[in-house]
């Protein structure tokens, strides 16, 4: 999906998404990302959900975001609470999402002026993606 431009072009914006990638300012990425507002987009070394850990978790906190949205891939599914735990000990929110709703609920945040991280995991393991 495509989505309008917007007068926040000056920071990382999602521009458009489908199942395998984003594009973040028009550029195009099909792995997993961190998007920061004022940062440009860094890979997020996470190969599928279930490769989760809790060192994923403590390099966004790192960053110092107030909240985090977690685009989980095609599906929603929720993470498990010790994963986040270096987040929520300072008191910063984690949204599971699917990586479609993750975008425009990013897009929304960083619009209001939110520090907000965009941690979004794209299977990068081809044989597991046929799978699902």
């Amino acid at each position: 999906m495509k989505l309008h431009t917007t007068p926040t072009q000056q920071y990382q914006t999602v521009t458009a998404y489908d199942d395998k990638g984003v594009e973040i300012n028009a550029v195009r990425y099909e792995h997993s990302l961190l998007v920061l507002p004022e940062a440009a987009p860094v890979p997020w070394p996470v190969r599928d959900f279930d490769a989760l850990h809790a060192e994923h978790f403590a390099h966004i906190d790192s960053t110092r975001p107030d909240v985090v949205i977690l685009g989980t891939g095609a599906r929603q599914r929720f993470v498990h609470p010790k994963l986040t735990s270096v987040l929520t000990a300072r008191r910063i929110g984690v949204e599971c999402m699917d990586n479609q709703a993750a975008c425009r609920t990013y897009n929304i945040l960083m619009a209001e002026g939110r520090k907000v991280a965009l941690a979004l995991i794209f299977n990068t393991d081809k044989e597991t993606a046929q799978d699902a």
